[in-house]
């Protein structure tokens, strides 16, 4: 599988995520914080190059790949995703700056599910939106025990991993991306050698 063709398929992984995770937060009245990036600050985070794939495609369509890389470099392994603009001094507020290529995990925070060592369903949340929507959390845990569908986690990671297993090994978000960016780099270098020999 080309490597365009294993972006168009994280990006149909990522729409299918959509369709059903919306479904999900509508009934449980259950999103994350707005203006909060606790999470986005957190430069542990774990992601997988897969992940970031489509990103990376498109920062060298529009010319913007080595700019980020460079943005890369000055956050240093201890920075901020570098998808993060925060908005506060302690990087705790914030945005997304592309919303439209997060990670999986960032699809999958307050709106899917993992299965616990008794095979419970529990929803995937952090202690902020908990203790900010304690009554929503508690409503919703008790549905998805019964009536309520929610996405499971695993079985888009597993999705993820049926593309590409190599390449669904995870990282530091920001080594995730640029392991994404480096790929496509080399893809497109080999891809364009080849382009001129045919000539």
């Amino acid at each position: 599988m080309k490597l365009s063709e294993k972006s168009q398929a994280v990006l149909e992984v990522f729409r299918e995520l959509e369709v059903e995770s919306r479904d999900f937060v509508q009934q449980a009245g259950l999103s994350c914080v707005v203006g909060c990036g606790k999470c986005c600050a957190n430069p542990k985070v774990p992601a997988s190059p897969l992940e970031f794939l489509p990103f990376a495609l498109e920062l060298y369509e529009n010319g913007a790949i080595e700019s980020n890389l460079r943005m890369l470099d000055s956050l240093g392994s201890e920075g901020f995703c570098l998808l993060y603009r925060p908005t506060s001094e302690d990087g705790s507020k914030g945005f997304c700056s592309q919303h439209t290529h997060r990670g999986l995990i960032c699809r999958l925070f307050s709106s899917s599910a993992r299965r616990n060592k008794q095979g419970e369903k529990e929803l995937i949340l952090c202690k902020v939106l908990k203790e900010a929507k304690p009554e929503a959390f508690a409503k919703a845990s008790a549905a998805i025990k019964h009536e309520l569908q929610v996405p499971i986690a695993s079985t888009y990671y597993s999705k993820l991993a049926d593309i590409d297993a190599f390449l669904t090994e995870t990282y530091p978000i920001n080594q995730a991306i640029r392991i994404a960016i480096e790929l496509v780099l080399r893809y497109k270098f080999y891809e364009e050698s080849e382009t001129l020999e045919d000539y």
